[in-house]
């Protein structure tokens, strides 16, 4: 139990030797560092690399037509075709534990010619065609007016929904783009809405220079009729897209007479497998963080075993004059894991201190100097905190034990003889 005295004691044999004393807890607290820093700077790779997912819902895929590769039923390979609206409502009939099945169509591109007008400015810009769960799918915040609605929808309304940049390109600047118009291809819709994409610090640019108008006016003003260029297709929490996946693509091989063993006439991107596996080499990086963190600490911890063995060493009369005072050899004991243990966690917490230090300048200089491909936002949580608490709790005994278990093998007379 901790006393004044005990403490006392504790203190006293640090001070013995400060500079030794300094060296030894710099090897614990250089491996503490070295572990938080590893951790942080992992889920910093893990933070910049899946923020290029967006925040589009990822238990999702999105699925498209190919060519075939094999003749069926009397068809050629090479033959191309392509999904119709009729489809969406199959697969939402007839796949089970699906959330939303968007179809999609899209014209021209923020890269590409020139395809919206207003007066007498011009720019090129992501078309879409959606229905209105797709703002379900991929959160985006409306900063003026509404998204699209399925009243748009029924009554094949030319209305669309804007991007941030394609303000900037069509307006003046405090101009209110909402009610006025915007020609698209030769055909005007009116601007019911603005948006930027959600939780973003300053918008990707293809998702900023994005129009969005109600699938079925897309169909009717660029001749697609009742055609489906792709579709965004995501599945209930519970079940992985995954794992339903193969359900949808024979359901489409059966209804445009596509070879069932012909896998390449249905081209798709699985989300959600590509972000399983993401996390999963996270987590192994993780593991490897620890790992490496933890032997770096354990050189700090063999430090502190071979210096406690000294200081048992050095005070082996002390001991002696202890014992023969009636002192037990549990109260040898606990005062040398004491001492072991004090010091340990001493400068383990220094080194998350310090190691927290350097996270936050680090987060400081990304904010100023604004965003880096593939890392973002270096941080640890809590549990790292307890995580590493425990560690130096766990290292502290360990490397009291050997010296602790050899005071208390000595017998007093033959201490009180050491010189």
């Amino acid at each position: 139990m901790f006393n004044k005295e005990r403490w006392n004691e504790i203190l006293e044999a640090l001070n013995a030797n400060k500079f030794r004393t300094f060296l030894t807890a710099f090897g614990v607290f250089w491996g503490i560092t070295i572990l938080v820093l590893l951790l942080a700077l992992t889920n910093g790779l893990k933070n910049g690399v899946t923020a290029d997912f967006g925040d589009f819902a990822t238990n999702s895929m999105f699925m498209w037509t190919q060519g075939t590769t094999k003749p069926y039923k009397g068809l050629p390979k090479g033959r191309y075709f392509n999904y119709k609206i009729d489809d969406v409502e199959a697969i939402k009939a007839e796949v089970p534990n699906l959330k939303y099945v968007s179809p999609r169509n899209q014209l021209g591109g923020f890269r590409g010619n020139n395809n919206a007008v207003r007066g007498t400015k011009t720019g090129a810009f992501e078309i879409y065609g959606d229905y209105p769960e797709f703002i379900k799918q991929q959160p985006m915040d409306i900063l003026q007016g509404r998204f699209i609605s399925y009243s748009d929808i029924n009554a094949k309304r030319k209305v669309c929904v804007i991007g941030v940049d394609v303000i900037k390109g069509l307006y003046d600047k405090d101009e209110d783009p909402l009610g006025t118009y915007i020609k698209i291809n030769g055909v005007n819709f009116m601007v019911v809405g603005t948006f930027k994409m959600a939780n973003s610090q300053g918008d990707n640019e293809q998702d900023a220079n994005t129009i969005y108008i109600p699938f079925t006016t897309f169909g009717q003003a660029f001749n697609r009729g009742d055609r489906v260029g792709w579709m965004a297709i995501t599945a209930n929490d519970e079940v992985s897209i995954t794992a339903l996946k193969q359900q949808v693509f024979d359901l489409m091989k059966s209804r445009h007479k596509v070879h069932p063993d012909d896998e390449r006439a249905i081209g798709h991107f699985d989300l959600s497998e590509q972000f399983e596996r993401i996390s999963g080499l996270f987590s192994i990086l993780t593991i490897v963080g620890y790992f490496v963190g933890i032997l770096v600490l354990a050189s700090g911890i063999i430090g502190i075993n071979n210096i406690m063995l000294i200081v048992v060493k050095e005070r082996t009369k002390e001991i002696g004059i202890r014992r023969a005072l009636g002192a037990t050899p549990g109260m040898i004991k606990g005062q040398i894991l004491q001492e072991s243990l004090i010091l340990t966690i001493l400068s383990g917490m220094m080194g998350v201190s310090f190691a927290a230090l350097v996270i936050w300048v680090m987060n400081a200089i990304l904010d100023n100097a604004g965003p880096v491909e593939n890392f973002a936002n270096p941080s640890v949580g809590m549990q790292v905190v307890f995580v590493a608490l425990i560690i130096l709790i766990v290292s502290g005994l360990l490397a009291g034990l050997i010296p602790a278990s050899r005071a208390t093998k000595m017998k007093p007379v033959d201490a009180l003889r050491t010189e």
